[in-house]
């Protein structure tokens, strides 16, 4: 089934402390999105999509891949901005879902998430982990039966839904046509007044369509880059590597 991949890079990053958009700093030479770029292709995606916004020429001179682009010229959220790349998204076969500041992410892992995808007739994947502290990460919500119900933001988490250890890596596989369908389900309806993309999964999830997670074998490979501690951190990861 053919993959294709859209990648979100249209955040300015104020925490890095730079005026640089946050997916163009580097490490060991190379740019942020380069890396989940080629994860991305390493898990087999044969297209790919790199959302832009906040300085988006400098974004585009950072890539060195084949790439597509879209543009978010405004920041209403991650639903948002998978939403600009719905002609590229189409409505055959499956998309990966990737952050342009998670560097960390392997081509391995994403490999595992498409076996496990397909294997489990999923029209919607998401890679989680199972973490001592969840604080500032969605959580997500399952029955008493351990099936998936929902994912929820922390500012949204109320009572138990704090309580739960697994969160969402921001990290996704769609079946592109359960994706594209889902798009019109999401709404503003929130603490931050933006789309929510875990908003889908209940969308797809409603229409009888199976929804599921897979957690991460290696945390760190979620980590995402948000200040230059972090950026100095997932450096000496990479040089470990």
């Amino acid at each position: 089934m053919n993959i294709k991949a859209v990648i979100l890079a249209a955040g300015k990053g104020t925490r890095m402390k730079s005026d640089l958009p946050k997916v163009v700093h580097q490490i060991q030479g190379k740019p942020l999105v380069e890396y989940v770029i080629e994860a991305s292709m390493e898990a087999g995606a044969v297209e790919i999509c790199v959302v832009v916004g906040y300085q988006a020429d400098v974004v585009k001179e950072s890539i060195h891949h084949k790439v597509v682009y879209v543009n978010q010229y405004e920041q209403l959220g991650t639903g948002h901005a998978v939403m600009q790349a719905a002609d590229f998204i189409g409505n055959d076969g499956m998309v990966i879902v990737l952050c342009g500041d998670t560097p960390l992410i392997t081509g391995n892992t994403l490999r595992k998430l498409v076996e496990f995808h397909m294997k489990s007739g999923n029209a919607a994947s998401v890679l989680t982990a199972m973490v001592d502290d969840p604080t500032g990460y969605g959580r997500i919500i399952r029955d008493e039966n351990g099936k998936f119900v929902k994912n929820v933001e922390q500012k949204d988490a109320v009572g138990n839904e704090l309580l739960s250890k697994e969160i969402n890596s921001g990290m996704y596989l769609f079946n592109s046509e359960a994706l594209q369908d889902a798009f019109g389900k999401m709404t503003l309806n929130n603490s931050q007044g933006e789309y929510y993309l875990p908003d889908t999964l209940v969308a797809i999830k409603e229409k009888g369509l199976l929804v599921d997670t897979l957690p991460i074998d290696i945390y760190e490979e979620m980590l995402g880059v948000n200040t230059p501690e972090q950026l100095e951190e997932a450096n000496q990861i990479i040089i470990k590597r």
